[in-house]
């Protein structure tokens, strides 16, 4: 027992034991001019929010402030005052009916002293290709690695200009002082993010914990996440969530959950792309009195001869029901969007067996979202009906895996990003080699089953190398890196490339992690093998949306916008469909079609 505790000990994040990294603090003699540290924005269906983030108001200093853009005379005009809400310091704006075909100015203002400017970007919607830039896990503490400079990305980010910045969690690994390194983080970032729309969710880290398993807000008992919920006080939380989601669009549902926290779960619409946003730690069930082997409470399984399958336990949630009813609301609602992405936290398998500085295998990890079995299947089976791909972060180590469900490769594609910056090692290296690999491709790739036994078909990995981890050091050494995805409208193709740090991604010679880029086809992400064709629509006019019903459940089998004007749907059962074409009040509905193994039908359709 004792050196199992020991492992233990050591498995645990690392930055829980901050005795020897030095302390952050504030900047000293912050002037009254530059009281504003920095801004983040998104614009969705025509309504502006902006989050400003300030450092402390002092003395009589007022708490009031502006936003202001620059009209077409070169002034400033007033568009929307505000209180800065303490604590946490922070202004939140809101400006509806905005014209996202313009370019504009804005400055937030403070006291007629304090002055920063940015850039409100159009719609890039007449892009043919729409360019997501991803990023997680921005360690800070200086034996991280983070507290050097990050100004390879931001010369990155100046050159390739991203038309959206997705940060999927720990933007703060301080677990005790949220609003100083929040700071920090928008002083490293603040130069790209002040231009571009960006969206940020909060991960465990962010909210002062080891990991977390939120199951509904409840009160959690310690800060290893274990007992399900949040430890920290609640309005810890609640001003974490608003320095980082406040600037996003409404809640699907802003109903709070226990204690009073929020949630922020919604969708973003633009450049043509729909992405649902996720909190798929919040709803998640805990581990205390489910997940047992001989007494005791698992965090991760370290012993191969047990059967994980045991633990799949049909009323753990994962997304939960809220999440769930919202991503088939979702999937339906096409307007102003070709293509759909789903944002998360961490992605819906265990994407490493190897974890620690030291190499230690773990079998199954709980913090993963592979578990609970039951509740990842309900996930994937909703997020693949929209044809979506999935992207996220937290697990420190660049992958891109196809999901199975029912069978291997019948769910879409995920891409984790790699750390911004990488203390805590992991890497995916299965002892027998993938089955039905590509041509020539790594032993570590081809079809898995994960630690949960979990159907996973992996394509890439950017695994440490042995050197690398001996060697200990920063940034390219440890596999850090970020993500970028790039959206072919025209063709309905995505392609995901996988950097490392200190890289020049503008030069031609710069090398990507071995098996980028990797480009998929929209509807790579619900393959139907050997499935039942309906009938062949022949429509009158191109790019419509096509959704496929259950003619007697109404359940929505998938939705799509398609590409020019036929379209052969194909459904995984036998059965009888109803099928939508179109969307508002020129949609046409063919009812009660059967669908056949070889269906040679043509049904012409008129849109008005």
């Amino acid at each position: 027992m004792r050196h199992i505790l020991i492992l233990l000990l050591f498995l645990l994040p690392q930055n829980l034991f901050p005795q020897d990294d030095k302390l952050l603090t504030l900047p000293e003699h912050i002037k009254p001019e530059d009281r504003i540290c920095f801004a983040l924005y998104t614009v969705h269906e025509n309504i502006l929010k902006l989050t400003a983030q300030f450092y402390p108001i002092k003395n009589f200093e007022p708490f009031e402030t502006t936003l202001q853009i620059k009209d077409a005379d070169g002034q400033w005009k007033v568009v929307d005052s505000t209180q800065i809400v303490y604590p946490g310091y922070t202004a939140h704006f809101r400006v509806e009916d905005w014209d996202d075909t313009q370019e504009v100015n804005y400055r937030v203002e403070h006291n007629q002293t304090a002055f920063y400017e940015g850039i409100i970007r159009k719609n890039p919607r007449e892009k043919e290709e729409f360019v997501l830039a991803a990023f997680t896990c921005n360690s800070i503490y200086p034996r991280h690695g983070g507290d050097i400079s990050k100004a390879d990305i931001l010369d990155n980010m100046k050159k390739l200009k991203p038309d959206l910045l997705f940060f999927s969690g720990d933007q703060v690994y301080d677990h005790s002082e949220h609003y100083l390194y929040w700071l920090k983080f928008g002083r490293d970032f603040g130069e790209i993010i002040r231009n571009t729309p960006t969206i940020t969710i909060p991960d465990d880290h962010d909210v002062g914990q080891a990991n977390l398993w939120g199951a509904g807000g409840k009160k959690g008992s310690s800060r290893s996440g274990i007992s399900g919920g949040y430890y920290m006080p609640v309005e810890y939380v609640k001003e974490v969530e608003r320095a980082q989601t406040s600037h996003l669009p409404d809640p699907y549902d802003p109903t709070p959950i226990e204690q009073g926290i929020g949630v922020y779960y919604t969708d973003l619409k633009w450049g043509g792309i729909s992405f649902a946003i996720l909190e798929d730690r919040k709803f998640k069930t805990g581990l205390e009195g489910l997940i047992k082997h001989d007494g005791e409470v698992l965090e991760a399984v370290w012993d191969s001869s047990i059967d994980t399958r045991i633990f799949d336990v049909p009323e753990a949630k994962l997304l939960g029901d809220r999440q769930l009813h919202f991503l088939e609301n979702w999937t339906t609602d096409w307007e102003d969007a070709e293509m759909k992405t789903v944002l998360s936290q961490t992605i819906f398998t265990m994407g490493s067996n190897y974890s620690g500085k030291h190499g230690l295998e773990v079998y199954a990890d709980f913090d993963a979202n592979g578990w609970p079995q039951t509740g990842r299947n309900k996930a994937l089976q909703a997020i693949r009906k929209s044809f979506s791909c999935m992207i996220a972060g937290d697990q420190h180590l660049g992958t891109i895996i196809k999901h199975g469900v029912e069978k291997w490769g019948d769910a879409g594609y995920s891409f984790c990003t790699p750390a911004i910056a990488n203390y805590w090692l992991r890497w995916w290296q299965p002892p027998n080699p993938g089955k039905n690999r590509e041509e020539g491709a790594p032993s570590y790739t081809g079809e898995f089953l994960d630690g949960f036994q979990n159907k996973i078909t992996v394509k890439a990995v950017a695994n440490p190398t042995l050197p690398q981890i001996a060697e200990g050091g920063y940034l390219s050494t440890r596999a850090a890196g970020f993500g970028i995805v790039r959206y072919n409208k025209s063709n309905r193709q995505i392609t995901f490339e996988c950097w490392g740090r200190n890289t020049d991604i503008s030069d031609p010679k710069s090398q990507q992690y071995e098996g980028w880029p990797i480009t998929i086809s929209q509807t790579d992400n619900y393959k139907i093998d050997a499935g039942y064709e309906l009938p062949r629509l022949n429509i009158s006019q191109k790019n419509q949306v096509v959704t496929v019903l259950d003619a007697f459940t109404n359940e929505v089998i998938f939705s799509l916008r398609i590409m020019g004007q036929t379209f052969q749907p194909i459904v995984p059962k036998e059965g009888i469909y109803s099928i939508l074409i179109g969307e508002g009040e020129s949609q046409q509905k063919i009812l009660e079609i059967s669908a056949q193994k070889k269906n040679r039908e043509t049904i012409q359709v008129f849109i008005k």
